[in-house]
């Protein structure tokens, strides 16, 4: 039980978003004690996935959230004269605007109950009232998901679905394994990569499939839907640290198979690399050799400074339009490559983006991007799992009420958790959602508007029906931003087959359904099946079975002096931002770890078991009689392998 905790750790982390999970892995990794506390009862935060009925339950939580007072103020009493606290927020209120919609044929939805499904058991604790909703999605616990190697998807499985597996029934989850890491049949550091399941397409000429809104409800568990919407670049800050800590084996990726375009009223492909320019049945032959020369400069543009430099005060779109480039390859290079504003970047940034794009490509495969199988959800676990192979404790559904500060030192001394237990450490890390308004006073956020559809079609038919694709929206109006748009396919195993999820996100002007609307009704039909439909145009367009629209806080590039009255031993991790990559996410807990630790690696490769080196009065953990090794799964039935034609990419791609 949770108040059977240990009273002194060395780090305490709350919230089991991105940054603070690569934090607690970090700090255990390097010998730390660390406890690690969540008041939600899943992993991620922000960063989670979902399945769909775990989604609904998140949707409601968000529409009708109340803000939860203390029952009782007893542990206030616990605090001494020379202390005083700095209380944490009860409920998160990071989600505003949410709202969702049903395109599809509603038939009885009520009575279907998903397939496969556990039945809620009661929630205790106070903690506990936030998560109620959440009923669990797995069968085993988060830290067990996504073994190394793991070639197929169980039924059960669903990882990151609703990372609340563990909790369910229980008031706190306390999990904590230690020892020496797992070992991996792999050898080296991999990155488990599914190719694209090139599956015929039918005749184009057939219509989708009719699914209904009582088909996705029963079919829920094989959606895992993302809260935030991101892909990781192949040569990008995470996917170096996944390989070196070999935190890579403990999930699986898929590449983004495709870059789109959209231009004169329609989608169309990018080609990327240099066999795709050549095979390009859309440029010219001299668009061929333009794009190919200006590619190529964009690779060295260092080595040739005299080519830009009179054009550092422009935007990257005005340099374009000086380097003899037909309207479509700037649009190309602006929107589908670099992926930057036409307005507001300026020519390095510009070049340095293309540079980062094409550095990428080629490494996994024939775009810069990969995705993990389950969704981005699975990646703060995997952190989680490595930390607690290392010793870390882990405790969701455990709420903390306060921070409790020395005057004296003006140091951070210990956490009051809802038990009235005081947990002691040395550094505290908090995600920026926990802090109480009186902390943020003068913290000035951004919002990112969201909106997540199931869809029936691909944006783009192609022979294959399995593919991932990323299409940057231009601004529909002057002052509006660009919008980031990614369509998944069942592959992934995050939506049902023959649908397809798709995300939209871009930076909030206006509330999530009045930034991202427009947009979605270009691209796709958002009539009802009931509803007649008068144009020709709206019958090709894929049609929207689902839809929910939120605006999600941003809360990154806060400078921790805009925090009112904060230790110095109290550092603030932020919630997920707008960009594409997770850089920001890696950087900032890279950047906390070195204060806190400056003479450690931040996150070295783990011991190789074969050169540990035992004592002769110490057995070796195959002699100890204990096993720590994850429980063996049954085994999946054929039809639901996901592992097929996926492939192990071996570190032959190391850098340095």
């Amino acid at each position: 039980m949770a108040d059977n905790l240990p009273s002194e750790f060395d780090v305490v982390v709350i919230g089991t978003g991105l940054p603070e999970s690569i934090i607690a892995a970090a700090c255990s990794r390097s010998g730390q004690s660390v406890l690690h506390v969540d008041s939600k009862n899943y992993y991620g935060g922000n960063w989670a996935s979902f399945s769909f009925s775990g989604l609904l339950s998140w949707i409601k939580e968000n529409q009708q959230k109340t803000d939860v007072s203390d029952e009782c103020e007893d542990w206030r009493k616990l605090i001494l004269e020379n202390e005083e606290v700095i209380s944490l927020n009860k409920t998160d209120k990071t989600i505003q605007y949410v709202e969702d919609f049903c395109f599809s044929n509603q038939d009885s939805a009520e009575d279907v109950e998903e397939a496969g499904a556990l039945s809620k058991l009661p929630v205790f604790g106070a903690a506990g009232a936030e998560g109620a909703a959440q009923e669990s999605e797995k069968e085993c616990t988060p830290m067990e998901s996504a073994l190394p190697g793991a070639e197929s998807w169980e039924p059960g499985k669903a990882a990151g679905s609703d990372p609340a597996s563990a909790t369910e029934g229980n008031d706190t989850e306390i999990t904590s394994e230690s020892g020496s890491s797992h070992n991996s049949a792999l050898g080296e550091s991999t990155l488990e990569l599914g190719k694209t399941e090139a599956a015929p397409s039918e005749t184009s000429a057939q219509e989708p499939k009719k699914i209904t809104y009582s088909q996705i409800v029963r079919e829920g568990r094989r959606f895992n839907i993302d809260l935030v919407s991101k892909l990781l670049f192949s040569r990008g800050l995470l996917i170096d640290l996944l390989i070196k800590s070999n935190v890579s084996r403990y999930a699986e990726f898929k590449n983004a198979t495709r870059i789109l375009a959209f231009r004169e009223g329609k989608v169309e492909q990018v080609p990327c690399s240099r066999a795709d320019v050549f095979n390009s049945r859309q440029l010219t032959m001299v668009e061929k050799r333009l794009l190919m020369k200006f590619l190529t400069f964009c690779l060295e543009y260092e080595q040739h400074p005299d080519e830009y430099q009179d054009y550092e005060s422009s935007t990257f779109a005005q340099f374009l339009r000086t380097r003899k480039l037909t309207p479509s390859l700037q649009h190309f290079i602006l929107h589908s490559i670099a992926m930057v504003s036409e307005t507001d970047c300026s020519t390095l940034e510009g070049l340095q983006a293309t540079k980062k794009f094409l550095q990428c490509l080629g490494r996994y495969g024939n775009t810069p991007f990969l995705f993990p199988l389950y969704g981005q959800g699975e990646i703060p676990q995997c952190f989680c799992r490595m930390c607690a192979v290392f010793g870390g404790i882990y405790c969701l559904r455990h709420s903390v009420q306060c921070l409790v500060v020395d005057k004296e030192t003006g140091r951070c001394k210990a956490i009051l958790d809802h038990f009235g237990q005081r947990i002691s450490a040395n550094y505290f890390v908090v995600e920026d959602s926990y802090l109480s308004e009186s902390t943020c006073k003068n913290v000035c956020y951004r919002q990112i508007s969201r909106a997540v559809l199931i869809t029936d079609q691909s944006i783009l038919k192609t022979d294959s029906e399995q593919q991932v694709s990323i299409l940057r929206m231009p601004p529909v109006d002057v002052g509006q931003p660009a919008v980031c748009v990614i369509e998944l396919c069942s592959s992934t195993m995050t939506c049902m087959k023959d649908t397809y999820l798709v995300h939209l996100t871009c930076p909030s002007t206006k509330t999530a359904r009045e930034d991202l609307e427009p947009v979605i009704q270009k691209l796709f039909n958002l009539n009802t099946e009931t509803e007649k439909e008068t144009e020709n145009e709206e019958l090709e367009k894929p049609r929207v079975l689902w839809a929910v629209y939120f605006n999600m806080r941003d809360s990154s590039g806060i400078d921790r002096n805009s925090y009112d009255s904060l230790p110095s031993n109290v550092y603030v991790c932020s919630g997920p931002d707008s960009a594409l990559g997770n850089d920001c996410a890696v950087k900032q807990a890279e950047t906390i770890f070195q204060e806190m630790f400056p003479t450690e690696e931040f996150c070295p490769p783990p011991p190789n078991p074969e050169d540990i080196i035992y004592e002769e009065d110490e057995l070796a953990p195959e002699d100890s009689g204990f096993n720590n090794s994850p429980e063996t799964k049954p085994e999946p039935a054929p039809e639901e392998g996901s592992g097929r034609g996926s492939t192990t990419v071996e570190q032959e791609h190391r850098e340095g």
